[in-house]
């Protein structure tokens, strides 16, 4: 089955197609850099970028695929969650093309999408496993037992570790989005000299917290003259502690569930640091861990195309025309 696959769930615009014999076919994408100077997301201007930019971005892809429109089978689009205005558009967009194409169309969660992308790669990892979900608004342990059929074993109670980039990247006056730029500063940053918390490691569960180390953070930086060094200090340090967060609650998930093999997706997923530590962690297990490419860690277009072509190939589908959307969708 050849699928069109579409993202537009927060601030990036995503379009692929993929065939279930060949595999991904092509996929394009845009990031709007409009939110910038705002220091967020505005949602309003994220709806509007989306209308500009998805229908040349569609007819982009076709074009990378070779196909034309009659050669699709089927649309998928992201349903939820995400920004009301901005899934409106890509299911708007799904709905029509589906019902003009006369192909069947299906409304995938977003969530769903990131814990598939890593069945992208030459080499995907079979089923079950336990997944961390690490992005700018989720941090989840889940258990995924098949396509379809998934266990939250952990959640975030308050800040995402990629919210807790993001925000202290914006304490130490970097621009939005500022996760990756943290990142690359605390590469230049000196271990040890400053210490955060690692929050709730020290309590049985699988839970997270990171707005209380974001707070660690600004009372360490309000209480230094923030010179660019002091900056890549922190950096190290407040990286430090997310990842280490990360890994020993993945070191306690291995161990309570037994499984063999760990997947890891969402945007923090292409942290080099984060990568590196679960990378030993799992060698040290015997488990095999699964990545997805770096380009589809953050939303992308792939993800939801492959995910949509699972859902039709088990006979979903969705009937009539009415559309909806999913801000709040727990997985």
């Amino acid at each position: 089955m050849r699928v069109l696959g579409i993202e537009t769930s927060c601030d990036e615009t995503g379009v692929a197609i993929y065939d279930s014999a060949a595999g991904l076919l092509a996929d394009t994408l845009y990031t709007q850099a409009i939110h910038a100077d705002f220091g967020g997301v505005v949602p309003e201007l994220a709806s509007r970028d989306h209308v500009r930019k998805i229908i040349p971005l569609i007819q982009s892809t076709l074009i990378k695929s070779g196909l034309n429109p009659k050669e699709i089978q089927g649309v998928a689009y992201t349903k939820g969650p995400g920004l009301a205005g901005a899934l409106l558009i890509g299911a708007m967009v799904g709905r029509t093309l589906g019902f003009a194409w006369g192909v069947p169309t299906v409304g995938v969660h977003h969530l769903e999408g990131h814990l598939l992308a890593p069945f992208l790669e030459p080499h995907p990892p079979v089923f079950p496993f336990l997944a961390l979900l690490v992005s700018g608004g989720h941090t989840e342990l889940i258990k995924v037992i098949r396509v379809g059929e998934y266990q939250v074993i952990g959640d975030t109670v308050d800040d995402a570790a990629g919210e807790a980039f993001d925000k202290t990247a914006k304490l130490l006056g970097m621009g939005y989005p500022g996760g990756a730029a943290l990142a690359a500063l605390a590469k230049r940053g000196v271990s040890g000299r400053f210490h955060f918390p690692r929050p709730m490691i020290d309590r049985p569960g699988l839970d997270f917290s990171f707005s209380g180390l974001k707070t660690a953070v600004s009372h360490t930086a309000a209480a230094c003259a923030l010179d660019e060094q002091t900056k890549a200090d922190i950096a190290c340090a407040f990286e430090e502690a997310v990842v280490d967060t990360l890994t020993i609650k993945c070191d306690r998930a291995l161990s309570q569930t037994g499984f063999s093999r760990l997947v890891v997706a969402g945007g923090v997923g292409a942290n080099s640091k984060l990568r590196e530590t679960l990378t030993a962690l799992c060698q040290k297990r015997g488990v095999d861990l699964f990545f997805p490419r770096l380009s589809f860690c953050t939303d992308n277009g792939a993800m939801i195309a492959y995910a949509g072509c699972q859902r039709l190939l088990m006979g979903e589908g969705e009937e009539g025309l009415d559309v909806e959307v999913m801000p709040r969708w727990p997985l």
